[in-house]
């Protein structure tokens, strides 16, 4: 039985890579600030949602530089839209060590990279071999897919990350371990995918353990999923005569944390609609909507009870919020959950925009890749 070699990935790679924003032509330097950036956006989302954010993001803020002296607002606002927040607020805390602490060159190093905010260990290990050709494992979703079914893993994930890790490592080349790594994820993405794998296409396809038996489909294995909870709420989208709209910004740590929102409830397993009225943010002639606004998040399912509102035009906004004028609402950082409620209450005039967020900021398996 033949052994997977590096350089057949690697022959693979070169004659297959894809064109990516973020990725250097062959003979280029890497950039690390581009190959950072683009490792924590594609965390948890699809290469093909991140493409038209990542452009816009490095149209407004080209280096780390001026990344760390945007105020969070901004980061946050051109973050919105794809998920999980936490992200954007590390990454703008990350940018700042990097221009405070290390003169605003990334430290070339896993344990290096390990110091800074929001870099775990696969995006270190990303960085430093792509950027820095470090021999080092970036083992994300496609990894873990493409080493489960090359040597026939058959413990659950996660507990089967070690192993997955030390096959990994095993395999990366002194010479060119950034095109091994780059080699590996475009394999996962492309060839060794979760339905119907090209393995008649895969530079591995000789030494695979689970094609030889017939089983690639049933890597990885994956543990039994738990039941996600739903949870209910209520959103109040008030519009004052003027046209201006009811907001507020969440508290900056926790779910969504420094995005805009219309005022509402808190999120719970047992919150009864019928008693939405109780938290609303002012006094005014409310009207249910009819409907849910349903949103999907990692560990929960939501389902938000709306009620709108008209407001004369001196209405001042209560203490913690702003009446933000409608036509700059684009400039809010809105998640997609909130450009959902607000295009429920105020019409088909932000449902596009609701929608397609809502598409690029569903839920991923963690870091797949697109096609």
């Amino acid at each position: 039985m033949p052994e997977p070699r590096a350089d057949d990935l690697l022959a693979w790679y070169d004659r297959h890579r894809r064109a990516l924003p973020w990725r250097a032509r062959p003979g280029e330097r890497p950039d690390p600030y581009r190959v950072w950036l683009s490792e924590v956006m594609l965390q948890q989302t699809t290469v093909m949602a991140v493409k038209p954010y990542f452009e816009r993001f490095l149209a407004r803020f080209p280096d780390v530089e001026a990344l760390a002296g945007a105020p969070s607002e901004e980061v946050m606002s051109a973050w919105a839209g794809l998920g999980y927040y936490s992200r954007a607020r590390n990454l703008h805390a990350c940018a700042k060590a990097v221009v405070a602490d290390h003169g605003g060159r990334f430290p070339d190093t896993e344990d290096g990279l390990r110091t800074l905010p929001g870099i775990g260990a696969y995006t270190a290990g990303a960085i430093a071999a792509i950027a820095f050709d470090r021999v080092a494992a970036a083992v994300d979703g496609n990894v873990e897919r493409v080493m489960t079914r090359l040597f026939a893993i058959r413990e659950p994930m996660p507990k089967a990350k070690a192993a997955v890790r030390e096959a990994t490592l095993a395999l990366v080349p002194q010479d060119r371990p950034g095109d091994f790594a780059q080699g590996l994820m475009d394999l996962g993405a492309t060839i060794c995918t979760p339905r119907r794998p090209a393995c008649a296409l895969c530079p591995w396809m000789a030494p695979c353990a689970a094609r030889r038996a017939g089983e690639a489909a049933l890597y990885p294995v994956k543990a039994p999923k738990k039941t996600r909870e739903t949870r209910r709420g209520a959103a109040f989208v008030v519009e004052r005569a003027d046209g201006a709209i009811l907001l507020r910004t969440r508290p900056p740590e926790g779910l969504l944390g420094g995005m805009a929102e219309p005022p509402g409830s808190a999120w719970e397993v047992g919150y009864d609609p019928k008693h939405a009225i109780l938290d609303a943010p002012l006094d005014a002639r409310w009207k249910r909507l009819d409907g849910v606004v349903r949103h999907v998040f990692t560990h929960f399912a939501l389902e938000v009870t709306v009620l709108a509102a008209r407001v004369a035009p001196g209405t001042i906004a209560p203490e913690g919020m702003r009446f933000s004028p409608r036509e700059t609402l684009a400039d809010e950082p809105l998640p997609s959950v909130m450009k959902k409620i607000l295009a429920h209450a105020l019409g088909p005039a932000l449902a596009p925009a609701a929608a397609t967020q809502a598409a690029e900021a569903k839920p991923k398996p963690r870091r797949g890749r697109a096609a």
